[in-house]
């Protein structure tokens, strides 16, 4: 596979899922929050780069990443990553953002 012709691709299809996560109207408001509380956490060092963490979940778990939700929960920021494997099954992992470890991951059957 090239990986010239792919990125792109992916760039295309993460920013068309990020397009459609943010959806309109209210919704909207309440995810610029979110990206807001993200950048925060980036640039005061307290998560790591969505970039770094999705290459590690996509390489470790072998699938393409469909959404991403960043977290403030129980004291700590989470990424939630809903990802389809290659076997075709969904999984839904949370990512610590500060070290990048998986804390949880559930799976559903194609």
């Amino acid at each position: 596979m090239n990986t010239r012709r792919t990125a792109p691709f992916r760039r295309l299809t993460l920013l068309s899922l990020w397009v459609y996560a943010l959806g309109a109207g209210g919704t909207l408001q309440a995810d610029e929050r979110d990206y807001d509380l993200a950048r925060q956490a980036l640039e005061q060092g307290q998560a790591l780069p969505l970039r770094s963490v999705l290459d590690t979940v996509e390489r470790d778990y072998q699938g393409q990443v469909l959404k991403v939700e960043f977290e403030h929960d129980d004291g700590r920021f989470i990424y939630e990553i809903r990802l389809l494997q290659n076997d075709g099954r969904m999984a839904k992992l949370k990512v610590n953002a500060v070290d990048g470890q998986v804390i949880s991951m559930k799976r559903k059957e194609p």
